[in-house]
């Protein structure tokens, strides 16, 4: 099996100098459409009078990611062009309804052309989070932009973090044009194919799908259950409480939408930055000087700099309480992950949002010159961290091509900037320590040591 995988890396790594355009995407989606489920969700938002379009046929996909991706390289008024474009009838989206729950449907009286140019100058009005340009294909009239559909933001939140969600999208093709040449296509809501530095793909990297990830906060989820369990007990035998229990995944769940949050709010910093996650039992070692990171600014040793983790046994002990009874006759049940989306609980909402004001703390902090530090139990050491230069340094990497890193590409260290490599020779000298660096284009990359070497995760 082993051998199987590095014989496939290598095939990928021979492949790697071999670019994709617009035309090779079309091909990869028409290839697997049908094979995708996309968004059968009975919540999607469709007309029912308006059953959804097929794919189109192949030279009006390749037409519709050739503009696309023409448009993806202009800029308006010195902002990259980026933008959603959904290609379907305007009678599939229903005319009532709107964000956040549903979706806003704007008609032009009279279709535009559609061209990289209208794109380009539609591009400010269609803001990438929360609208999405409306194309249709005419017979002879070819393509043409008939109108906006304004979905609002709620749907990013799966991947920035946050317990609400809207509802996907019906399963029609969706062109996501996220940068310069960097294009993707939905079946709704789920990526068909992606279009990324001449490379295409059939997924997002989602670090957050992987096993190693939880698996190296699991000792902090066991302290946060011991927390919780202690504010349990406090409860019924103080004030007489009986709490739901909760589902074991739930602090996981938490854990990781806190995680997603802190990251995607540095990412929209724009500044870039390095957060470095130590394990608690090098705690001590990190809060004082050491040989492996100078921390310019150290966070005292009290209660302040573990608000993170305080933050999620409150919602934690909220939720069991609020699904909880005083009536010992009736036994309450479990609370999980849909419980906490659906609470409609005042202090639940409270507590949320003081998370999302911890997350943009950090991400302050990590503009600064040099790394945060915090432990895999989400204490704050400190910030301005600067990685010894004295460690040794690596001079290949592992390119993860899964999830898990079972599929990697080797790649030399010399093609990347100096917060990366420091990263690189960091998690080589400490095979417990977890790196994330974003750079100041919004790339994110999860950096550990894996068996002998060094291997990174390059996230959507």
């Amino acid at each position: 099996m082993a051998e199987e995988l590095a014989q496939r890396g290598s095939d990928n790594s021979s492949k790697s100098t071999e670019h994709a355009y617009p035309r090779d995407l079309a091909a990869f989606v028409a290839a697997r459409w049908e094979d995708d489920t996309g968004a059968s969700d009975s919540r999607a938002p469709v007309s029912h009078n308006a059953p959804v379009d097929p794919l189109p046929e192949a030279s009006v996909l390749e037409e519709v990611l050739s503009t696309c991706y023409q448009a993806s390289l202009l800029q308006e008024e010195g902002q990259p062009v980026v933008f959603r474009l959904a290609l379907s009838r305007p009678e599939v989206f229903p005319r009532e309804g709107g964000p956040p729950d549903g979706l806003h449907r704007l008609d032009f009286p009279e279709p535009r052309t559609f061209d990289e140019q209208e794109l380009r100058r539609l591009s400010p009005a269609t803001d990438y989070p929360r609208s999405i340009v409306g194309v249709r294909h005419d017979g002879e009239g070819g393509l043409r932009i008939w109108g906006l559909v304004h979905s609002g933001p709620r749907w990013l939140r799966d991947r920035q973090g946050g317990r609400v969600t809207t509802p996907p999208l019906p399963p029609l093709p969706v062109v996501h044009a996220t940068g310069p040449g960097r294009l993707e296509v939905r079946k709704g809501s789920r990526i068909v194919g992606k279009l990324d530095d001449g490379a295409l793909s059939d997924a997002s990297m989602n670090v957050f799908d992987s096993k190693w990830l939880p698996d190296g906060f699991a000792s902090s989820r066991m302290e946060l259950m011991e927390l919780h369990s202690k504010a349990r007990k406090h409860a019924l035998e103080h004030e007489g409480e009986s709490w739901a229990p909760l589902d074991p995944d739930l602090a996981r769940m938490i854990g990781s939408q806190m995680f997603k949050r802190l990251v995607s709010t540095v990412q929209n910093f724009g500044r870039g930055g390095t957060i470095i996650f130590v394990p608690p039992e090098r705690t001590e070692e990190f809060s004082r000087e050491n040989r492996f990171v100078a921390l310019k600014y150290r966070i005292s040793d009290d209660e302040p700099r573990r608000r993170f983790r305080t933050l999620i046994v409150e919602i934690m002990n909220r939720l069991a309480q609020a699904h909880g009874t005083a009536d010992e006759s009736r036994a309450p049940g479990m609370v999980g992950w849909r419980e906490y989306q659906e609470s409609n609980d005042e202090k639940v909402a409270t507590l949320e949002e003081a998370i999302l004001e911890v997350a943009h703390l950090v991400a302050a902090l990590a503009t600064t010159d040099g790394a945060v530090v915090m432990t895999k139990r989400y204490e704050l050491l400190g910030f301005g961290g600067e990685i010894s230069g004295k460690l040794e340094s690596v001079e290949t990497v592992s390119k993860a091509l899964d999830v898990e890193g079972d599929l990697v590409e080797e790649e030399p260290t010399e093609i990347v900037g100096t917060r990366h490599r420091s990263a690189y020779r960091l998690c080589m000298e400490l095979p417990d320590v977890l790196v994330v660096v974003v750079s100041k284009d919004g790339d994110v990359r999860f950096v550990r040591r894996q068996g002998d070497g060094v291997a990174y995760w390059d996230q959507a």
